[in-house]
C-alpha cells in the first residue's frame, strides 16, 4: 500500500474490479491497454475500488494523475537524487531576508484549451489552495507583476518556502475564477498544462488520459497516453502486475522477486529506496495513558522492529531510530541522538519498569491494568486493504502481549480509519507523515502546537494531537534562517526533543514501492539512474517519468 491514502472503497470491490479489468487480457495484457491500436501506459491504483470523475486539484488532490499528468508546478524536486528541475518557471529569486520569492514563468506554455499560462493563474491557484485546503500561512500576498512574473511576499521569513511554493500545482484562472463553489467543482474535463490531459473512456474502474494537444514539450510526449485501473487493495493490483496487465506497479507486493520479477526476469524489476515518509505507530495523546511520554516509550520498547520490517514489511525497509527521520534525511541525522536513545530498541524489561512507574501493573493473570484497575487494552487501527500494515499490526500485537498489554488489530475500511484519525476518536494506529525536501515539515507535523486540532475538529496532520511550545520555537528559528550550519544545529535540537518526548513511535522509513516492466516501455528510473522515484505515480516526480518513457518499437 502506498503511504498516502485517499478515500477507499470496500475490499469486496477487488473481485468486481478484477473481473472487469482483467477479463479478456492476454498474459502480456497488451490488447487491453490500447486505444485505436496504440499502446497506453497502464498503472493500477490500489487504494480506490472505483473512480469518481473528479479532477479537482484542490479538494480532491489525490485522484490519480491529477497533480502529475494534468496539472503541473513551477518546479519539481526529486528526493531520490536531491535535484530541483525548473518546470513551469524557468528561474526564481529569493529575497535576501527570506521574506519573499519571485518566480519567472516559462514563456510559450499553453493550457490544454490553447490559452496561455499567465501569472494570474498562479495567483488564483494559491488563493484556492489556501481557501480550500489551508496551508501557506506564511504567505501574505501573491501578485502578478506582469504576465510572466509572480511575486510572493511573506509575513515572516520562511526558508523552506522555495520547494513548498514551487511544487504547488497551478490551475487556469480563466476556468476557476468562473466557479461559484470551487471546492465542490468536480472538474470532469480538466484543462491543464501537463502532458496528458484529455480524459477518455471514463468508467468506474478505469479511465484513459491522452495527449495534451498544446503541451509545451511535445517532443517529450513519446507515449500516447495513460490508462488507470482501480483496485480496492493490494491483492487485485498485484494480480494485474503478476499477469503482465500493467506496466508500472507502485504498491506493496509480498515476495516481489518470486511473485513478479521471476515471471519475466528479462523485463521486470523493482526499486524500493527508503526515502518515503516515516511510518509510525501513533497514539491519541488526548486519551490517558497515551499522554505520558514514558508510556509511549514503553510501548515502543516492546516492539521488535526487526520482526516488523522482516515479517510485516517483507524486508523491504529497515527499523527506524529515535530521530524519526526517514532515509531521505540521512544528511540531517544527528548520530549522537541515535546513539544515546534506547526506546526504539526492544527491551521488555525496561518497558515493564516504565509501565510499572506509570502505575500500569501486571495482574495475577499476566495482563496489565491501569491505575483504576481496568485492563490496559486498546485498538491498533489500520485499513483492511493495506496487507503490509495489517501484518505490521499483527507483529506489534504479538510483541505487546509479551508485555501484558492487549492490542487489537482493528482492520476496517480506510475511509473509516482516516475519519477516526481526523476527528480524534481513535486509540492508536499506523500512520504516514509529512515528507518534504527538509525535515521541517516532518517535525512540524508531529510536534507543532499550530497543527494540533481539538477532538471533533478535522485534522489533516498531527492526528495524535501532540504539541510542544519548545518545538514551535525551534521550528520558527529554522524557518527564519537560510544558513545551513544554523539550520543543522536547530535540526539537531529538534531531533533531541523528538527523542525526549516520543510524540509518535517511528517504526520504519517508508519504502518507495516501485516496480515496472520494460516489455512495452523503456526509460524507467532505477538505482543507477534515479532521475525520479519509481514509486512516484502520486508524487510530483511522476511527470519526469511520463516525459521520459518511450514505447518499445516493433
Amino acid at each position: 500500500m502506498a503511504l498516502h491514502r485517499g478515500r477507499l472503497a470496500a475490499l469486496a470491490a477487488v473481485v468486481a474490479a478484477g473481473a472487469v479489468l482483467l477479463s479478456g487480457c492476454s498474459g502480456g495484457g497488451g490488447d487491453s491497454a490500447k486505444v485505436d491500436g496504440t499502446q497506453l501506459l497502464t498503472i493500477p491504483r490500489e487504494d480506490m475500488g472505483t473512480f469518481d470523475r473528479n479532477f479537482n486539484p484542490f479538494s480532491n488532490p489525490d485522484f490519480p494523475m491529477t497533480q502529475v499528468a494534468i496539472y503541473e508546478s513551477m518546479l519539481v524536486f526529486n528526493p531520490a537524487d536531491g535535484a530541483t528541475t525548473p518546470w513551469l518557471a524557468t528561474d526564481w529569486d529569493a529575497a535576501a531576508d527570506g521574506t519573499g520569492l519571485t518566480f519567472h514563468l516559462r514563456d510559450g506554455v499553453k493550457w490544454s484549451d490553447g490559452e496561455p499560462l499567465i501569472a494570474q493563474d498562479v495567483v488564483t491557484s494559491f488563493a484556492l489552495q489556501k481557501e480550500i485546503r489551508g496551508g501557506f500561512d506564511y504567505i501574505d500576498t501573491v501578485t502578478a507583476v506582469d504576465d510572466l512574473t509572480v511575486q510572493f511576499d511573506f509575513n515572516t521569513p520562511f526558508s523552506p518556502a522555495l520547494l513548498d511554493v514551487g511544487q504547488q500545482v497551478i490551475a487556469p484562472s480563466h476556468i476557476w475564477d468562473e466557479q461559484d463553489d470551487p471546492a465542490k467543482f468536480t472538474n470532469p474535463d480538466p484543462v491543464g498544462t501537463g502532458p496528458y490531459t484529455q480524459v477518455t473512456n471514463f468508467q468506474a474502474q478505469s479511465f484513459d488520459l491522452l495527449k495534451n494537444p498544446h503541451y509545451w514539450q511535445p517532443e517529450k510526449q513519446k507515449i500516447e497516453g495513460v490508462r488507470m485501473l482501480a483496485f480496492a487493495g493490494n491483492d487485485g493490483a498485484n494480480l494485474a502486475a503478476a499477469n503482465g496487465d500493467v506496466d508500472w506497479a507502485p504498491q506493496f507486493m509480498p515476495n516481489i522477486q518470486e511473485s513478479f520479477v521471476d515471471k519475466d526476469p528479462e523485463h521486470r524489476f523493482y526499486w524500493f529506496p527508503t526515502i518515503g515518509s516515516t511510518v509510525s505507530w501513533q497514539f491519541n495523546t488526548t486519551k490517558a495513558p497515551f499522554d505520558d511520554p514514558n508510556v509511549r516509550k514503553a510501548l515502543s520498547m516492546a516492539v521488535d522492529r526487526d520482526q516488523v520490517t522482516s515479517i510485516g514489511m517483507q524486508g523491504y525497509t529497515k527499523p527506524a531510530d529515535c530521530t524519526g527521520l526517514s532515509g531521505a534525511y540521512d544528511a540531517w541525522r544527528d548520530e549522537s541522538v541515535v546513539g544515546a536513545c534506547t526506546w526504539t530498541t526492544r527491551d521488555l524489561e525496561g518497558a515493564g519498569k516504565l509501565l510499572d512507574a506509570a502505575g500500569i501493573t501486571l495482574g495475577v493473570d499476566g495482563k496489565r491494568v491501569l491505575p483504576d484497575g481496568t485492563p490496559f487494552a486498546f485498538d491498533y487501527s489500520v485499513g483492511t486493504t493495506s496487507s503490509d500494515w495489517v501484518s505490521v499490526g499483527n507483529v506489534i500485537s504479538q510483541n505487546l502481549a509479551e508485555l501484558g498489554v492487549t492490542v487489537t488489530v482493528a482492520a476496517r475500511d480506510w475511509a473509516d480509519v482516516v475519519s477516526s484519525y481526523e476527528n480524534g476518536t481513535f486509540d492508536s494506529g499506523i500512520v504516514w507523515s509529512n515528507n518534504a525536501p527538509t525535515p521541517y515539515q516532518f517535525y512540524r507535523g508531529v510536534m507543532s502546537t499550530e497543527t494540533v486540532k481539538p477532538v471533533g475538529e478535522q485534522a489533516f496532520e498531527n492526528y495524535h494531537r501532540y504539541g510542544s511550545t519548545e518545538a514551535d520555537t525551534l521550528l520558527a528559528q529554522f524557518a527564519s534562517t537560510s544558513d545551513e550550519t544554523d539550520q543543522q544545529q536547530i535540526l539537531n535540537e529538534l531531533q533531541a526533543l523528538f527523542a525526549e518526548e516520543a510524540p509518535v513511535v517511528p517504526l520504519f522509513p517508508g519504502p518507495e514501492f516501485g516496480a515496472a516492466t520494460t516489455a512495452r516501455f523503456t526509460g524507467w528510473p532505477n538505482e543507477d539512474n534515479p532521475y525520479a522515484s519509481l514509486g512516484a505515480p502520486k508524487a510530483r516526480t511522476a511527470v519526469l517519468i511520463l516525459t521520459t518513457l518511450e514505447p518499445v518499437k516493433g
